[in-house]
């Protein structure tokens, strides 16, 4: 497959491959690497789902796959072995671990206080709700 910049390597499909769920019923699948590449295309570039290029399949195939796979755990397993065979120097960022330029951190939040901001009424804020799984 003739890659592009930040899709899949021959090496990390060789290990996502074998832990994807196989459906042996019913009409063939979209191509399960292309729908991979999709949603990690959506994930990177923060676009709708509907705008997912169509090289890589429907967008509502990406968008069904992401959200069947993430009820199912098949997330977690996938992460864990990619991050086993490069023998743990795989490295993950998300905005809570990024630091405000500070001449954000400064501002006043939507009720008048100072650096106090409150989320909207009837927000989760426990992990289960945004579909996160502990690690093991």
């Amino acid at each position: 497959m003739n890659s592009r910049r930040y899709e899949l390597s021959d090496f990390e499909w060789s290990i996502i491959e074998p832990l994807l769920p196989n459906k042996v019923r019913g009409v063939p699948r979209v191509d399960d690497r292309l729908v991979l590449n999709g949603i990690y295309w959506r994930l990177r570039t923060d676009s709708p789902w509907a705008d997912i290029p169509e090289r890589y399949g429907p967008a509502t195939t990406c968008y069904n796959r992401f959200v069947r796979w993430r009820k199912a755990g098949v997330w977690d397993r996938l992460f864990a072995a990619i991050t086993t065979a490069y023998e743990g120097s795989v490295q993950m960022i998300d905005s809570s671990s990024i630091r405000v330029h500070q001449h954000g951190a400064n501002s006043k939040g939507a009720n008048g206080k100072k650096g106090v901001r409150k989320p909207r009424l009837g927000t989760q804020l426990t992990p289960a709700a945004w579909g996160v799984q502990r690690a093991v």
